[in-house]
């Protein structure tokens, strides 16, 4: 069984810090070809640095909830690399929420964010790998790989995440949906849904804040918070020919904690 991506060319959103930054990095040191995508230009281009548009890695700066934008990540993705073999839709925005007072701004923007802009790069990248498929040999097997990244929010009755939660449950939708759409196809698509990551705004939160981290720590079996590197192994491995008769699938990588009843667990 093989987990090698060397060779692949990915598209990573939310790429300029945080998980979506762990995926590309990981992608880009296991040989894979990736283009960096985000909105900030500015973070891109700091955590890249000299690595910027050299060999196997691309930066990508633009707003995805834009159409057009959307379509100029898949051409410079074409220009730099010739193809496109996955999509990891890693950028995420949580908007903390009083479900009893009017959030409906707060709902709709993160629903713009974690759900639509997802699917419409999806279908778009679909596209281009049911083209490339039909232009290339018989007897390919897996013809793309699709990878969102979603939430244990998704499951867990947290009243101050209701915006968040709403469109991550969405999104866990979304991805089994469009697997059965896309099985004929022989695109493959997956979803992560992960607990507590040690994320940047996560280490921010727990700046200082012993008890905080000693919360988070206290609902999760495993007794620790998992690092970025361990989201970017599980999405590798769902790109790989290793999960080559996986689709549809939500797996979870959270310590345990979906396992465990208490509904008051902390945000993050």
């Amino acid at each position: 069984m093989s987990f090698s991506i060397a060779g692949k060319t990915a598209i990573v959103t939310g790429a300029a810090n945080g998980v979506g930054l762990a995926i590309a990095r990981h992608f880009a040191a296991h040989d894979a070809n990736v283009v960096f995508a985000d909105r900030d230009e500015a973070s891109l281009a700091n955590e890249l640095g000299k690595e910027a548009d050299e060999g196997n890695t691309r930066l990508f700066a633009g707003d995805l909830r834009e159409k057009l934008t959307i379509q100029n990540l898949l051409s410079a993705t074409i220009d730099a690399f010739d193809r496109v073999d996955i999509l990891i839709n890693a950028s995420r925005q949580v908007i903390p929420s009083d479900p009893l007072k009017s959030a409906d701004d707060a709902v709709e923007e993160m629903l713009q964010q974690n759900l639509l802009t997802s699917l419409r790069l999806s279908q778009c990248v679909a596209r281009k790998m049911i083209k490339q498929a039909e232009e290339g040999p018989d007897d390919v097997g897996c013809v793309g790989s699709i990878i969102n990244l979603s939430s244990i929010a998704a499951r867990r009755a947290n009243p101050s995440l209701l915006g968040y939660s709403i469109s991550c449950a969405a999104l866990d939708q979304m991805t089994r949906s469009l697997a059965v759409a896309l099985a004929p196809n022989k695109i493959r698509v997956n979803a992560i849904a992960f607990g507590s990551v040690l994320s940047a705004s996560l280490q921010d939160a727990l700046k200082d804040n012993a008890e905080y981290r000693a919360d988070i720590k206290s609902h999760t079996p495993l007794s620790r918070i998992a690092k970025p590197g361990e989201v970017a192994e599980a999405a590798q491995f769902l790109a790989s020919e290793g999960a080559s008769f996986m689709t549809g699938q939500v797996v979870t990588v959270d310590g345990g904690r979906t396992l465990i009843d208490p509904v008051t667990t902390p945000a993050h």
